[in-house]
């Protein structure tokens, strides 16, 4: 008695091909910003930082494309999705086609103290070189 197998389970590393199983590991690299490297073969072509602006798929007439600007994933684009885990829970994607590979870490934002300029804060406004005047309204003349 034959019985189809369990879908696959992974903890922490793997490799997946699928569409669906791409995409939903993908998706938390949506609107953060990312480092990425180019590697064909063993040699690394390019390297950069660059913010997510859409993860996509079923649709082949979107490419996807890595810029310091803006980053674009379609998940047709890649045979398959490399992932692991760094020691400080971070997630290191590797999307591979034949023997080029894109690897993705998310990117560190801020100094070395941790200051980091997108970090929210309270806006201010210099008001030391304006004058406040009261302009009052023509008043009645009760005699």
């Amino acid at each position: 008695m034959a019985s189809e197998p369990p879908a696959k389970f992974f903890v922490n590393d793997g490799v997946v091909s699928s569409r669906e199983d791409m995409l939903n590991l993908l998706r938390p690299l949506l609107k953060q910003t990312v480092t990425y490297h180019y590697f064909r073969g063993r040699e690394m072509i390019t390297h950069g930082t660059g913010w997510v602006e859409r993860i996509v798929t079923d649709q082949p007439d979107v490419s996807s494309f890595f810029t310091p600007i803006a980053v674009t994933l379609n998940v047709d684009s890649f045979e398959r999705l490399e992932f692991s885990t760094r020691p400080d829970q971070m997630l290191v994607y590797a999307l591979v086609q034949n023997d080029e590979r894109v690897v993705l870490e998310f990117a560190p934002i801020g100094d070395a103290a941790g200051y980091s300029p997108f970090a929210p804060h309270q806006l201010s406004f210099d008001t030391s070189g304006f004058i406040q005047m009261e302009l009052l309204g023509q008043e009645s003349a009760e005699d």
